[in-house]
């Protein structure tokens, strides 16, 4: 019984450097990559997906920054600038963060035909 305990402790304390793989298949990894977003994704869409009345501003937005990448990475001081309220300007700020991160996208939806 002692010898079968000290087998098992040993297998599992000390792997060999054969049993280790070199190269482990991406289907193994224990994280996983997102996969490319088919629909490009703008002010209006990122706004429309937030929801909540902060597609009131895409106006605005678009004029002042033109493409998304440079919504992503503004202040709260350039919204309260651009008069946004408070509330709303939370709910970008967060959304935004949570896309650049890769915890978020706003859901394309289905064209109704």
């Amino acid at each position: 019984m002692i010898s079968i305990w000290r087998q098992i402790s040993r297998t599992f304390t000390s792997p060999s450097p054969a049993s280790i793989p070199a190269f482990v298949p991406p289907s193994l990894r224990f994280f996983s990559t997102s996969s490319p977003y088919i629909v490009k994704v703008g002010i209006p869409e990122f706004l429309n997906g937030i929801g909540k009345g902060v597609e009131a501003h895409v106006g605005k937005l678009e004029s002042e920054f033109g493409d998304l990448q440079k919504l992503l990475v503004v202040r709260t001081l350039k919204l309260k600038k651009l008069e946004i309220p408070c509330k709303h300007r939370k709910l970008i700020l967060k959304y935004a963060h949570k896309y650049r991160v890769g915890l978020w996208r706003p859901r394309s939806d289905m064209v109704k035909v």
